[in-house]
C-alpha cells in the first residue's frame, strides 16, 4: 500500500476559530497552540489516551476490539495507536504505539508493549493513505452501530442530530470475517471516501475527523443515532406508521452546520472536558 504525506490542513487553532466564528462568541474556547511540533505530538498523545478512556465510560469497549489513530505531526506517515491487550479504560499516552503504513512498530517512540493489532493497522492505514486531510479516526464495535449495521440500511434524517451524517456516510456491505487482508481493509477506505462515517455491515462503525475531538464526538453521535433509528423504526412499527423525514432541503441546511467539522470538535471538547473535570488530569506541555 503506498503512503501519503498529509498536505496543508487547517490547524486546530483555526477550527477553534471557526468555531468561534460560527457562534458568534470571540470568546468561545480554541485548541490550543503549540511552541514545537514535540509539543504538539504529546498533546495527541494525551488527547487520544483520553479517548480511549472516553470510549470506555460510554461502554464501546468489546474485549481487544476497537481502535482509534491519530496522524503523528512529525512523522505523518505514521498514526499512533493503542496496543492488543490494556483495556480502553486504563490506556495512558505512554501505552501508545506509533506505527507507519507498512505496519512496523517505532521502537524508539512507542510504549512497552508492541504487541499491534493487525486489523487495527490494515483498516486505519487504509484510511490515512486515502484521507490525508483525516488526524484521527475512530472505530469500535459498539453495540447499537454493530445493531443497527446489520440492517445494511444508512441511518434516515429523522432527527436534527442524526442530520449530522447527512449524505456523509455510507453502508460498507461486504464482510469477509475479521479484516485480514490490505484488499478488504483499502475497499474499506474507498467506500468511506471524502464521508465522516461508514457503518460496517455485521461489524461495527468508523468515524473520522481533522481532529480527535471531532471524530471522537461523531462516532458517538453516530452510536446515538444509530440507537434513535432502531427506537423510532420500532415504534412507527408497532403504530402502524412511518417515521417522518425531514425535507432535504432543510436536512442539507442543518447538516451543514451540525455536521461541521468545527462542530464536531467543539462537541468533542466537551466531552473530553468533562473527563478532565472527573479525572483531575489536564495537559501540561512541555
Amino acid at each position: 500500500m503506498s503512503t501519503q504525506q498529509a498536505p496543508a490542513r487547517a490547524t486546530d487553532a483555526e477550527v477553534g476559530a471557526q468555531s468561534a466564528s460560527a457562534a458568534g462568541a470571540e470568546h468561545a474556547p480554541r485548541p490550543p497552540s503549540f511552541a514545537s511540533k514535540e509539543e504538539e505530538r504529546e498533546w495527541i498523545k494525551f488527547r487520544l489516551a483520553q479517548a480511549f478512556r472516553l470510549f470506555a465510560k460510554w461502554g464501546y469497549d468489546e474485549g481487544v476490539a476497537g481502535h482509534i489513530t491519530a496522524r503523528d505531526p512529525i512523522k505523518p506517515d505514521c498514526f499512533w495507536v493503542n496496543p492488543w491487550g490494556p483495556h480502553f479504560a486504563t490506556i495512558q499516552p505512554s501505552d501508545l504505539l506509533l506505527v507507519d503504513h507498512h505496519g512496523s512498530v517505532l521502537p524508539a517512540e512507542s510504549g512497552p508493549n508492541h504487541f499491534l493489532n493487525k486489523a487495527a493497522y490494515l483498516i486505519h492505514a487504509a484510511v490515512h493513505a486515502a484521507r490525508p486531510d483525516v488526524l484521527c479516526a475512530a472505530h469500535s464495535h459498539s453495540m447499537h452501530g454493530k445493531a443497527y449495521g446489520t440492517l445494511g440500511l444508512p441511518l434516515d434524517p429523522i432527527t436534527q442530530d442524526s442530520l449530522a451524517f447527512f449524505e456523509d456516510h455510507v453502508v460498507f456491505k461486504q464482510y469477509d470475517g475479521v479484516v485480514g487482508a490490505q484488499k478488504e481493509a483499502a475497499s474499506i477506505a474507498q467506500a468511506l471516501g471524502g464521508n465522516k462515517a461508514a457503518i460496517l455491515q455485521n461489524h461495527g462503525i468508523i468515524t473520522v475527523g481533522r481532529s480527535i475531538e471531532s471524530a471522537v464526538y461523531f462516532f458517538h453521535a453516530m452510536e446515538r443515532s444509530c440507537r434513535v433509528q432502531m427506537l423510532a423504526d420500532a415504534a412507527a412499527a408497532a403504530r402502524g406508521v412511518s417515521t417522518q423525514k425531514v425535507p432535504e432541503k432543510e436536512a442539507r441546511a442543518t447538516a451543514a452546520l451540525v455536521g461541521s467539522e468545527r462542530a464536531g470538535w467543539f462537541g468533542g471538547y466537551i466531552e473530553f472536558g468533562r473527563l478532565e473535570a472527573e479525572e483531575g488530569v489536564r495537559f501540561q506541555g512541555k
